[in-house]
């Protein structure tokens, strides 16, 4: 039975853990290894030895490898900033993170988001200029385009490697069969990750005669997004749509940002759109809860997934203190996601919400908290 002494003793072991510096783990070194045993699993350490100690085997089970995952590796070190890795049923290695070095990156990466924002109206003139009159399929028009549909849309880029494997696919690896064309509008109609149906319908015209002349070539592959290189038909890669974007906005930034972006954007509409009644701590609580399933749906995501790894958590804590863009959505009656600069004055708005630009006449603060609420 334990004594208060050791519980004790635990107590501050672990509070020594949580303050101490993260360590930078390297899953070709030593380790833990993971083997099957009855219905459940044994860890062996670099020599082979069964791990029994109860920290080791607690810290284990907190990480939740999946069942599924082949040649297990666990950092031996808990404050490895990689605490796992190991190969999941598709033959892809997978890593699991020490939580306070994700939290690290997540925050590292949402600052950088507003970075990314602040480059999207020059890129947006660039591919104005670039696309304006054009037809021709060539590799920087279409490229231009590809890049336009990621800027107002929310798609995956896609690969060629989990098409392969999961039959998810992104803009990359869209097939002219999933495109349809209809008054001037385009819709895809695809199988996105997981295998889950994606349908997003997008109108633009900026890129809607080029998209039909793609969709309705007879020669080069079926994907639909494609160049010709002289008499050939040129696939596009989600390598070469990076590549494009680094020379636009230099590096550092790929096409995945554009759904972070988005996903923050569209939280922070959804919040401030109907918020003027919402001055009660649960009825926050409860619009934040739609927010996120909304977004998740335009993201082809789960929730739980929409809100960890897409939302810039800073909508959420600025909603919370009763902030929004409210005021900046009052003066755009109708905003359309394909008119630049209605996206680039509701994007400024957002970028004051995040940085706490509380001056900026694009914010509102909802009245006070009922002490009647909730």
């Amino acid at each position: 039975m334990p004594t208060r002494e050791n519980t004790a003793s635990r107590t501050r072991s672990a509070a020594t853990v949580r303050r101490s510096r993260l360590r930078r783990s390297d899953c070709a070194g030593p380790g833990v290894r993971r083997v099957r045993r009855g219905r459940g699993f044994s860890y062996l350490d670099e020599r082979g030895r069964r791990l029994a100690s109860p920290e080791d085997l607690a810290r284990i089970r907190e990480l939740a490898i999946p069942p599924a995952w082949e040649e297990v590796w666990v950092c031996p070190d808990p404050l490895g900033h990689l605490q796992a890795t190991g190969v999941d049923a598709a033959g892809r290695r997978q890593y699991l993170y020490h939580p306070r070095w994700r939290e690290h990156r997540d925050r590292e990466k949402f600052e950088r988001m507003i970075s990314f924002a602040e480059l999207l109206p020059g890129l947006r003139r660039r591919l104005a200029r670039t696309l304006r009159g054009q037809l021709e399929p060539r590799r920087e028009i279409v490229l231009a385009s590809a890049v336009r549909l990621l800027d107002i849309g929310m798609f995956r880029v896609g690969s060629e490697q989990y098409a392969d494997e999961d039959g998810g696919i992104g803009l990359a690896t869209v097939r002219k069969e999933h495109v349809r064309l209809r008054d001037g509008a385009v819709e895809f109609d695809y199988p996105g990750k997981g295998g889950l149906r994606r349908r997003q319908v997008i109108e633009d015209p900026v890129t809607f005669e080029l998209i039909r002349t793609l969709k309705r070539r007879r020669a080069g592959p079926d994907e639909l997004l494609a160049y010709r290189d002289g008499s050939k038909w040129r696939d596009v890669h989600s390598e070469d749509i990076n590549e494009y974007l680094k020379e636009q906005l230099g590096e550092g930034f790929s096409a995945k940002d554009f759904r972070t972006w988005n996903a923050t954007v569209m939280a922070a509409v959804t919040l401030g759109a109907d918020s003027r009644q919402l001055n009660t701590k649960t009825a926050r609580k409860r619009a934040i809860n739609a927010s996120v399933r909304a977004v998740s749906e335009l993201l082809g995501n789960t929730p739980a997934v929409a809100r960890r790894s897409y939302i810039d958590p800073r909508v959420f804590d600025r909603y919370l203190s009763g902030w929004t863009i409210a005021a900046a959505l009052e003066r755009i009656p109708e905003p359309n996601v394909a008119d630049d600069a209605v996206r680039t004055r509701i994007e400024s708005a957002v970028i004051d919400l995040l940085v706490e630009n509380t001056e900026s006449s694009a914010l509102e603060q909802i009245p006070a908290e009922s002490t009647a609420a909730a």
